[in-house]
């Protein structure tokens, strides 16, 4: 299998180690924080992390629809490109 290293690397690396920063600094500030229950801290937790789940889910299908769509283009393409071969060998 062969990689491609395409030009959106830097921005990933930059964007996971934001969400990775801002996780590590609100997994300290729920720890340190005495005021709150533990019970709100887990709430809090969870309320995260399925956030993050539905967050990842939605630039999934995101992704996955631009690529159906530009697959169905791409065949749309091809078609009209062979009638205009069609087309153009029928004159001669």
């Amino acid at each position: 299998m062969q990689k491609t290293h395409n030009d959106t690397w830097l921005i990933m690396v930059l964007n996971a180690g934001g969400v990775i920063a801002a996780y590590l600094l609100l997994a300290l500030s729920l720890y340190k924080s005495v005021d709150v229950p533990l019970a709100t801290k887990g709430y809090w937790g969870m309320g995260i992390v399925l956030l993050t789940l539905s967050l990842i889910n939605l630039v999934k299908y995101r992704f996955d629809t631009r690529a159906s769509e530009d697959r169905i283009q791409r065949i749309e393409d091809a078609k009209h490109e062979k009638l205009l071969e069609e087309f153009i060998s029928d004159d001669k």
